[in-house]
């Protein structure tokens, strides 16, 4: 079990992530004692989309090359259309998801972000929810896909859209609790 005041979250993103998705989280599980580390595959700052336009940035504090999954207690992969279609490329970033899921910590992905859960091969067997345009992507890489507002099933947590980051993050600090999963291949 690990106490949300102690924990210690990676979010995983580069330019293009939709803003609300990173920037919610990132709030919510600070506002609950976590510390949130901001991981990007370079330094600097990631750019946000926000519906249909660049908008805020938001500071690196570690590169991926710089991490690893020991560091943390849950993994966080925000959504939006540009930002997991680019991740899902780089095979630094998928490899880290791969371990990250393999670890049994906490991993959760919303709105597109479960395309680097596709890439990972981590979904087939797997309780999972998505946007609904990503559903058959879902569906053909083994995932049991469910038009639900926060899916969870075995600390893999998904949800669908910004409408459902309450829920989402709500969710995290409960799996998060939890502690480790015990995760058989599917």
């Amino acid at each position: 079990m690990t106490d949300i005041k102690t924990a210690k979250i990676a979010i995983l993103a580069t330019d293009g992530y939709e803003k609300a998705e990173l920037f919610e989280p990132k709030r919510q599980l600070e506002a609950a004692g976590a510390t949130v580390t901001i991981v990007a595959p370079k330094g600097g700052e990631i750019k946000s989309w926000d519906k249909d336009h660049w908008d805020e940035a938001m500071p690196v504090d570690k590169t991926l090359d710089a991490v690893s999954v020991e560091e943390f207690d849950a993994l966080v992969l925000p959504g939006g259309q540009i930002n997991p279609d680019v991740l899902r490329a780089d095979k630094t970033a998928v490899n880290f998801v791969r371990d990250f899921y393999h670890s049994g910590k906490v991993l959760a992905a919303i709105c597109h972000a479960p395309w680097l859960l596709i890439e990972a091969g981590i979904v087939k067997g797997r309780n999972v929810t998505s946007f609904n345009s990503i559903r058959t992507d879902v569906e053909n890489a083994g995932g049991l896909w469910e038009d639900s507002e926060v899916v969870t099933d075995k600390g893999l947590v998904t949800s669908r859209n910004p409408g459902d980051l309450d829920a989402f993050c709500a969710k995290i600090i409960e799996e998060i609790k939890e502690g480790r999963h015990e995760r058989r291949a599917a």
